[in-house]
């Protein structure tokens, strides 16, 4: 049996609990958005064509902020073709993911779903093939309260009221060569610079990210975030980041290690904006939006094809099958350790958002005329979201390590905890990486008198199952959380004991000691 000890103390935490970083992404891509969370004529649809069973699951899941309409999508869209009445919009081809759009979802839509959501818009800018000037009417038309011919076209189309968006992104992955309208960083900088003063003269009161890295392993990494920041820091509150993993060619202690790559990407980033921070002189830090991250088989397709592929058959489609990943017991656990490093790390990443929503490597999936269904990672994500309020608490981990091809060596168990005041909680949400050994951790709460445990639970793999295990639409709940049951508290002491790979939150009633 491995072994990991834990120690939380009440006086170190790193602040509050960022409710953004339980975010998630609707792209205009695949069936994200077309059968996914919009479907007219559905069964489940409502007046507006909103599926109220992705709805119900979306609310159920606990998502707080959501980032639209792209992505790579976005470097290509005229937000203007997404406004006015349906039937007089234009339908364009998207070279992005190589399908038809037919604009029958705009912003409109997407505003009227998002109150429906109780969700917080996060809208992306085109700085692809246009610029400051689209981005500044795009404010100007969703946020200004009337009297000028944007607003009132806003008025026209239907909302009397702004849409009063405070989040906005400054494209979208502009350092990758197969974003349409790439740039270099210097050309991005200024380009996102002047955009974002536009825009701010608009509507002061915005909050505005400058796109950074695509991941890690781009080779500019590092110097874009320097040249970028050079141009916007003053402009700008937030830096983004995107990251992607899978399991390749069966390594699966790597991929179970996925965390310690992005606990390394955000420090990067950190200490990249800090020195352009202290070289300029500047009083404010700027903060991270980690604002594409999930796990995302690109490398060994899971059935659907890419883009290049559906245009090797030939044709132009509308929401097409694209990467509908189907995820198993691993990538749950990992994307359990996942949202540990962006919750440890909530003192500067203050959006995160997981892509993407519906369909499209997602932890909901829907068929059209059918039913809708939660993936295994949905489980992770709604727990914490649900349960990580408060403060995020500093831990003290010493665990029993294992060997990764890609990162060395790596903790077995992985842990993050929130101590929330209000209620008399501190929540632990645990990984035990190891494939075949159950792990015993220990976790010793300073400063806090233990009452009872309110919530035991583990996402672990199957009993007759093996690691690969999902759902799907004939079996959709092989894969979810139940009781865990090997857990107690003794004074300040909890000790829980983890099956081999899997996912746990233990919740315990405390009073301040």
């Amino acid at each position: 049996m491995s072994r990991a000890t834990i120690t939380v103390d009440r006086d170190f935490t790193a602040g509050p609990v960022p409710r953004r970083i339980f975010g998630n992404f609707v792209e205009h891509m695949g069936r994200c958005v077309y059968t996914g969370i919009y479907e007219p004529g559905h069964p489940d649809a409502d007046e507006n064509g909103y599926r109220l069973d992705v709805l119900e699951l979306v609310k159920e899941l606990g998502v707080t902020v959501v980032r639209y309409p792209g992505g790579n999508f976005v470097s290509g869209y005229n937000w203007e073709d997404g406004v006015g009445p349906v039937d007089q919009r234009p339908r364009r081809l998207d070279g992005a993911w190589h399908t038809v759009e037919t604009n029958a979802f705009g912003l409109h839509e997407f505003a009227g779903w998002a109150k429906k959501a109780g969700v917080e818009i996060m809208e992306a800018v085109n700085l692809g093939t246009r610029g400051v000037e689209a981005a500044r009417e795009l404010v100007e038309y969703a946020n200004h309260p009337g009297g000028t011919y944007l607003s009132d076209l806003r008025k026209k189309n239907g909302a009397s009221e702004p849409f009063d968006i405070k989040l906005w992104c400054l494209g979208n992955e502009m350092d990758g060569p197969w974003q349409i309208g790439h740039k270099t960083a210097d050309e991005y900088g200024r380009l996102a610079q002047e955009a974002g003063k536009a825009m701010r003269l608009v509507d002061p009161s915005i909050e505005l990210v400058a796109s950074g890295s695509s991941n890690r392993g781009m080779p500019t990494f590092g110097s874009w975030e320097q040249t970028v920041l050079g141009h916007t820091y003053d402009v700008v509150d937030y830096v983004s980041l995107h990251a992607y993993y899978e399991e390749k060619e069966g390594d699966a202690a790597s991929f179970l290690a996925s965390g310690v790559d992005m606990d390394l990407f955000i420090e990067g980033v950190i200490a990249t904006a800090d020195a352009v921070r202290a070289k300029g002189k500047h009083s404010k830090h700027i903060n991270l939006s980690f604002d594409e991250w999930n796990v995302w088989y690109q490398t060994a397709r899971q059935g659907d094809d890419m883009p290049a592929t559906i245009e090797a058959r030939g044709g132009w489609y509308e929401h097409p099958r694209i990467i509908e990943d189907e995820y198993n017991v691993t990538d749950a656990v990992v994307v359990g350790t996942l949202l540990n490093s962006l919750l440890r790390h909530g003192d500067r990443v203050s959006i995160a958002n997981q892509a993407q929503l519906v369909n499209v490597i997602a932890p909901i999936r829907s068929e059209e005329n059918g039913p809708a269904w939660r993936q295994s990672i949905f489980w992770p994500f709604a727990r914490m979201s649900e349960l990580a309020n408060g403060e995020i608490l500093r831990l003290s981990t010493t665990s029993d390590r294992f060997e990764t091809a890609k990162y060395g060596d790596a903790d077995i168990v992985d842990a993050s905890a929130t101590w929330d005041e209000e209620n008399g909680r501190v929540a632990f949400f645990l990984a035990n990486r190891g494939l075949d050994e159950a792990a015993e951790v220990t976790a010793t709460l300073r400063g806090f008198d233990t009452a009872r445990i309110t919530r035991a639970e583990v996402l672990t793999v199957p009993e007759g199952a093996d690691r690969f295990t999902s759902n799907n639409e004939q079996n959709q709940d092989r894969v979810g959380l139940k009781p865990l049951s090997d857990v107690s508290v003794d004074g300040g002491t909890l000790h829980a004991t983890l099956p081999p790979l899997s996912w746990a939150v233990v919740e315990v009633e405390v009073t301040k000691a």
